[in-house]
């Protein structure tokens, strides 16, 4: 029962965290440099290339937690929203990982899914898709908001996040 309140308070906070992502570089949005070039089956990523010890051999790869949002979404004729990017966490032993996303145009934001994280030092592809119908968004600019978060345990075993990168990206919405 403990594991599955853990889980299910987890997915919820996973999917509500990225309003509260605070995690990021000085400016208080990014967390670093985006990844560029080649990757896992995706288009390139817009941004400096990351420097630092090579992981997996990935082109552009370094040994940290890390996040990236590509710069588009797709909008369906039902609503559907789809938010996809890149992230890299190197340890869940401690909780389980999320990439948690919000989408955000003009003066409507709404969380858009939760994907849980693999920790295993590679670059993985996270997508997100939730159904928003009201408000509805539209083909056009966006902005994302997205954050790579942990669920561990306080004293008292609730859950508590900790965020390991956050990443706040134009997008555009097709």
């Amino acid at each position: 029962m403990r594991v599955r309140l853990v889980l299910a308070t987890g997915v919820l906070l996973a999917s509500a965290a990225a309003p509260l992502a605070h995690a990021g570089g000085a400016d208080g949005l990014s967390a670093g440099p985006a990844l560029v070039g080649p990757v896992l089956n995706g288009p390139a990523l817009d941004g400096p290339a990351l420097s630092g010890p090579v992981l997996d051999g990935a082109p552009g790869s370094r040994a940290a937690d890390d996040l990236t949002v590509y710069g588009y979404g797709t909008v369906g004729d039902d609503s559907t929203v789809t938010l996809s990017g890149m992230y890299r966490c190197l340890d869940d032993s401690a909780g389980p990982v999320f990439v948690s996303s919000t989408l955000v145009q003009g003066n409507r934001s709404a969380g858009i899914g939760g994907t849980q994280a693999v920790c295993d030092g590679h670059l993985h592809e996270w997508v997100n898709t939730s159904v928003v119908k009201d408000p509805a968004y539209r083909p056009g600019s966006a902005r994302v908001r997205a954050t790579l978060m942990q669920l561990t345990a306080d004293e008292a075993g609730m859950p508590t996040p900790g965020f390991l990168a956050a990443e706040d990206a134009a997008v555009e919405l097709r």
